[in-house]
């Protein structure tokens, strides 16, 4: 029996415009608190402030965007929500103050978290369910591609043209992707009727119950990850590392890039378990070698095992979200799964950077092993022991 096709037009063309919407978020979340500081004198706190507020901007729009997603539609929200990040992204080029830079932030992430909601519901659409595992593994990653060449991008644009570069680049790629989404055919679903909605107060009008689980599991994990992202080139800079502390998401990326076709295979033959277990202890390890870090070597290494491991584990958790939501709910599903990694990774750095002052990096990526241990037990009951069943089941 021939595989269903993947590598369809809208798959591609979704998977472009992810990639590119991400590029824009990650090449300013990274450069924004050392422009607040430059340009506005801004506190360490306030500067903090305006690069992690994107976020609360994008959980925003996840929460109101998966509920209503059926309603307006998919292609809607996710050309309506590129328009908007468009619009907002040429106020940056508007000279003001620290407060209105902080709106900015705010309002870019609601665009782009209505936006990335609707690319990550398209593409659980348009992937044949055979090859679920494998589809997300390879859409997924237009993220990982972004979280590396983004931060090298902004980082490079600011020390060769100055701040307003990266501003005008973020806002060109986004109006470029506009007429890639243009392109791109909405699934037809059966949108059912569903006993969930009312227009009284409900949970399951703004979480999906089925991917709540992995989902859970997804926050402890990310919330582990979430210090290597906000404090692993202050560490390459106090462990002497500062030549090979910008290359550490090149090689995360790398990782990731050579695994995925072959973990999304695996668990569309052997089940999430095949790829998650193994995914969650090679991060541990990870985390371990990445606290003990004496040479270029051993940092690099580090780094690869963490994009085996994270990396991995992310676009597995995500797949199996999906896999668990019926497909009218599949919107609810998508935003449910990043709320819970977005929040596992916005509130990360406040809570761990406490650690920093008593305990150093070592000590922090140290303890973060066992939490990433925790997540695996919580998988394990969360779902693993589910996933079982299903696989013996089929």
């Amino acid at each position: 029996m021939p595989k269903e096709k993947l590598w369809t037009k809208d798959f591609i063309s979704i998977s472009v415009v992810n990639f590119v919407i991400m590029l824009s978020m990650y090449l300013l979340i990274v450069t924004m608190a050392s422009y607040a500081a430059d340009t506005y004198d801004a506190t360490s706190s306030m500067a903090g402030l305006a690069s992690s507020i994107f976020i609360i901007g994008v959980l925003f729009a996840r929460l109101y965007g998966g509920k209503e997603i059926a309603r307006i539609g998919s292609k809607k929200m996710l050309l309506g929500g590129i328009q908007f990040f468009v619009l907002i992204s040429a106020l940056y080029l508007i000279p003001s103050n620290i407060y209105f830079l902080l709106v900015i932030r705010f309002m870019h992430g609601i665009g782009i978290g209505f936006a990335s909601t609707a690319t990550g519901t398209i593409v659980a659409q348009v992937v044949p369910a055979s090859r679920k595992g494998e589809g997300i593994s390879y859409f997924s990653l237009s993220v990982i591609l972004s979280t590396a060449i983004g931060p090298l991008i902004g980082l490079a644009m600011i020390n060769e043209f100055g701040y307003m570069s990266m501003f005008i680049f973020s806002l060109v790629v986004g109006a470029a992707c506009l007429p890639i989404a243009l392109t791109i055919k909405e699934p037809v679903v059966d949108y059912q009727a569903d006993g969930t909605k009312s227009r009284r107060f409900s949970l399951a009008n703004y979480f999906e119950p089925n991917a709540l689980p992995v989902s859970i599991v997804m926050f402890i994990i990310a919330l582990a990850y979430s210090g290597t992202l906000s404090f692993i080139a202050s560490y390459a800079k106090e462990a002497g590392l500062v030549e090979v502390g910008s290359m550490y998401f090149f090689v995360y990326a790398i990782a990731v890039l050579f695994s995925r076709p072959f973990t999304g295979k695996l668990m569309d033959a052997r089940g999430a378990n095949s790829v998650a277990y193994p995914a969650l202890l090679l991060f541990a390890v990870g985390m371990y070698a990445l606290s003990q870090v004496s040479s270029s070597l051993i940092f690099l290494a580090a780094a690869a095992l963490i994009g085996l491991g994270y990396g991995n584990f992310q676009s597995i958790a995500q797949t199996v979200a999906i896999k668990m939501t019926p497909p009218h709910r599949m919107g609810l599903a998508t935003s449910t799964f990043f709320i819970a990694m977005d929040m596992g990774i916005g509130v990360g750095p406040f809570l761990l950077g406490f650690m920093v002052p008593n305990y150093g990096y070592n000590g922090l990526y140290l303890a973060m092993v066992p939490l990433i241990l925790v997540g695996f037990i919580f998988y394990y009951f969360l779902h693993g022991k589910k996933e079982n069943r299903l696989v013996h089941d089929a």
